[in-house]
């Protein structure tokens, strides 16, 4: 995938959980901006812009991924263990994964990736209705896994 404004450095990767904006729309928006206790993410002056991640100040909290209305923002944990990776996405369907399930992995276009174990399913009120899953997967996917399979389809 081509560098853009809001993906992290691989660098970065290497330290720990960071976000990763994959907006590609010069539309107005920016509740990503407001929602980072980081202040890591700047959309700017001109709402239309797109989102710029600063690497260095991103926790990797996860919290403007409920935030972004485009489901356009993911948390990257590369080295989670020494063979898997953490990738948390935008859920918006229910039933709600269950924590410990194994779960079909799908990239950005819904095709099946790889087989992920549910690690985590946070649905705090401040989300407003989208949940943010996490799944466990084996660490070479970690940049192609970007959601994952319903019950009862793909």
């Amino acid at each position: 995938m081509e560098r853009i404004s809001g993906m992290p450095s691989l660098e970065r990767m290497e330290r720990g959980p960071v976000a990763c904006i994959e907006c590609i729309q010069c539309i107005p928006c920016n509740p990503c901006e407001a929602a980072c206790p980081q202040n890591a993410i700047t959309v700017g002056e001109a709402i239309t812009s797109l989102p710029q991640l600063d690497e260095d100040k991103c926790s990797g909290c996860g919290i403007c991924i409920a935030h972004c209305p485009g489901l356009a923002i993911f948390n990257l944990h590369k080295n989670y263990s020494d063979a898997t990776a953490l990738v948390s996405f935008p859920y918006e369907y229910v039933p709600l994964p269950i924590q410990g399930t194994q779960v079909r992995c799908t990239d950005r276009d819904g095709r099946f990736v790889t087989q992920g174990i549910v690690h985590s399913v946070r649905n705090l009120p401040a989300f407003d209705h989208t949940a943010v899953v996490t799944v466990e997967i084996p660490k070479e996917y970690l940049m192609d896994v970007r959601g994952m399979g319903r019950r009862g389809g793909e």
